[in-house]
């Protein structure tokens, strides 16, 4: 018995190891160290209804296994069937994030992880007092809690939740694919010919990649920086007067949505970051439409057409977005090279 679970563990690691194929190197905070049974348990919480109002949505319920740990929606869907003012991000490689949400206001997976728990339009808990009450009146959960933290059962806090569901987003690791056997393990024979001609279109002519970086030993396909590309700013351009001449925003009659497309300004209160959202990663693209922020451009073929087009003018897109020009051709070699980002979760294998 000792023998086989050796060689399973090797062989688990090797797994592992294979998908950070294209990947930085995996940073664990001294504060949570990674176990087996740490892991295990942040996966049931995440995958446990039990954490809403109206026992009704877990995180699993926006972040699908099969679609990258997106839900396949425009705008994500909490209780009571209320739709929240933004897309579901991919939690796939979130571990190498160094901001959390669309407009950056966490700055760790722990500070992420309750949020959607607390939020009234997602699972609706009033409070932290509340997510606790959830594991203490669940006596499975009680001795795991004890178990995985070494604590008595009147020592487990919220959070011990946040870091159970973070060392398990920690996992969902997805490298290895073929773009990065093609461009790390140097296999030619990964990508097609209009794959590889994507590459170049990618980090020249398109300039995505000065978002989308591409190191020489990595590629996150993100410069965790935050950039207003013209989406959505159609529903606030007509309040943007009001906001830069406001010394007080929260006096302002603003309606849900607005608020939302208002982005990192809701965050750092700069004039200059409204509208800017983070760069997300390309990483299992073909996997999450629709995309931007908002969800509003449903296939890959379209997010193309409108990188191509320049975007949508407004009063803070960003000197980087202007028209490209591309060919049919080299739009069709841009979209075989993103479909080639695609992996399996390290978690799946």
């Amino acid at each position: 018995m000792t023998i086989i679970f050796i060689i399973g563990l090797i062989l688990s690691f090797q797994v592992f190891a294979n998908n950070l194929l294209g990947l930085p190197e995996l940073n664990i905070p001294a504060s949570n160290i990674q176990t087996d049974k740490k892991i295990a348990l942040g996966k049931a919480l995440f995958f446990d209804t039990h954490f809403s109002k109206d026992n009704s949505i877990s995180c699993a319920s926006c972040h699908h296994v099969d679609k990258a740990f997106t839900d396949g929606l425009a705008h994500a869907i909490g209780i009571n069937g209320q739709i929240g003012p933004r897309n579901a991000p991919t939690l796939l490689n979130a571990a190498f994030f160094e901001t959390f949400f669309l407009d950056g206001r966490e700055n760790s997976l722990e500070q992420q992880a309750l949020k959607p728990m607390l939020n009234p339009i997602e699972h609706g808990i009033e409070s932290e007092q509340d997510i606790l009450e959830v594991v203490l009146n669940n006596d499975l959960y009680k001795k795991q809690f004890q178990d995985v933290f070494a604590i008595s059962e009147h020592e487990i806090s919220v959070e011990h939740i946040a870091k159970a569901i973070a060392s398990y987003e920690r996992t969902l690791i997805a490298g290895n694919s073929p773009f990065d056997q093609y461009y790390f393990a140097g296999d030619r024979s990964q990508l097609s010919p209009s794959a590889a001609r994507g590459i170049l279109i990618f980090r020249r002519k398109g300039n995505c990649a000065n978002c989308h970086e591409i190191s020489w030993n990595n590629a996150l396909f993100s410069d965790n920086r935050f950039y207003n590309i013209g989406v959505g700013t159609s529903l606030i351009n007509s309040v943007i007067d009001s906001i830069v001449a406001s010394k007080n925003i929260d006096s302002l009659e603003l309606n849900t949505q607005q608020r939302s497309e208002l982005g990192r300004f809701n965050v750092t209160k700069v004039l200059s970051d409204i509208g800017k959202f983070k760069t997300p990663t390309l990483r299992n693209i073909a996997l999450t439409a629709p995309y931007m922020h908002d969800g509003s451009v449903k296939t890959l073929k379209q997010v193309i057409e409108y990188y191509d087009k320049g975007g949508d003018k407004n009063r803070f897109l960003d000197a980087a977005i202007y028209p490209l020009h591309l060919t049919d051709q080299e739009k069709a070699d841009l979209l075989a090279f993103m479909e080639t980002l695609t992996s399996t979760p390290s978690t799946l294998n």
